[in-house]
């Protein structure tokens, strides 16, 4: 015999669902409406959970109020293993978004024949939603970089000159990765584009591995190849809106300056880290005069984005940098051209504090 769908206000089992899944619904929303609001301070954001919570609350009528009986339902507080390994934001609002689109979906199919209005509504969310999630989730990877790299002290970047082999290259940051650095810069500016692809993406592998961030230098098209967390440009590079374009909203983009008003201006066009430098004199910037502690003093009043002091650091001067009031450097000699590149990243960590 044919199943006939039967009105909620005469079938207590469809009321209960669609009561059920509408409680589901609205309090998946919430959950993802408050990260908004308080981990990710996203008024654009947190707008639209609000309204469809209100949405779905006027359509939450009194006759699957009535028809709720928690002390019957079998499935009461049943939990599932997989909810104890949702270790992080993120995966809390994947699986609340997922808990949110399949209520509706329900509510979708029970309630069509009967409560066209709470249908249709459930629809327009469900599907408002799959977007939404979108750019909730890439303002989530936006926040986590950003979290990481207010963590990080200590930029490595790797040799710019080409010259050295991709494997001790390689070997040398993962040492440095074991000894705690947390961000890297792969810069190469010699060499053919196939080699540079190919160590830019094992880079990416080892900084996955070791929960590092990795930044591209110069090159876009190379941080959007490999995934990167973001890209370093120097001041004749892309200008920071067409960059912005290019990598999308979640991706880091760092740039070089060497005096105040270039720092200014990059903060105010919305760049994320700064490099400040050179401090001393270095063989990566060979025809750059060094700009002293005087502009590692003026960044520390001006600055308001995370900077990195830069050029010829290591751990006989580093103190000096500290002291003139950096908390941030990025090296390149003082670790890949050490000896024991582990040992001279924790010394550099540990002087950093």
């Amino acid at each position: 015999m044919e199943w006939m769908p039967v009105a909620p206000s005469t079938d207590t089992r469809i009321a209960r669902l669609i009561d059920a899944n509408l409680d589901r619904a609205r309090e998946g929303l919430r959950v993802i409406e408050d990260w908004c609001r308080f981990g990710l301070d996203r008024q654009d954001l947190v707008v639209p959970l609000k309204d469809w919570r209100q949405q779905l609350g006027q359509r939450h009528a009194d006759c699957y109020r009535q028809a709720r009986s928690t002390a019957t339902d079998t499935a009461a507080g049943l939990s599932h293993p997989a909810q104890q390994t949702r270790t992080d934001s993120t995966q809390i609002l994947k699986a609340n978004a997922s808990r949110v689109q399949e209520a509706l979906r329900v509510i979708e199919e029970f309630a069509r024949s009967s409560d066209a209005e709470l249908a249709q509504t459930a629809a327009n969310v469900r599907y408002a939603l799959y977007d939404h999630e979108v750019r909730i989730l890439e303002a989530c990877g936006q926040n986590q970089r950003h979290q990481r790299l207010e963590r990080s002290r200590l930029c490595l970047i790797t040799n710019p000159d080409g010259d050295e082999a991709s494997g001790e290259m390689l070997k040398r940051v993962e040492l440095a990765l074991r000894a705690g650095v947390s961000l890297v810069q792969y810069r190469c500016k010699q060499g053919a584009d196939a080699l540079k692809l190919q160590e830019a993406r094992q880079l990416a592998e080892l900084c996955q591995a070791h929960q590092a961030l990795l930044i591209i230098n110069d090159r876009i098209d190379l941080a959007l190849l490999v995934d990167a967390d973001g890209v370093h440009l120097g001041q004749e590079d892309v200008p920071h809106s067409e960059a912005r374009q290019l990598m999308g909203p979640d991706k880091l983009i760092g740039r070089s300056t060497h005096r105040l008003d270039q720092l200014l201006v990059a903060q105010e066009q919305g760049a994320d880290y700064l490099g400040v430098g050179p401090v001393y004199a270095t063989a990566t910037k060979a025809d750059r005069k060094p700009a002293g502690l005087d502009w590692v003093r003026q960044a520390e009043h001006s600055a308001t984005v995370p900077w990195f002091a830069i050029g010829g650091i290591n751990g006989d001067n580093i103190t000096e940098v500290l002291t003139a009031g950096a908390s941030r450097v990025a090296v390149v000699s003082a670790i890949m051209g050490s000896s024991d590149p582990a040992a001279a990243a924790r010394q550099l960590l540990t002087q950093l504090g």
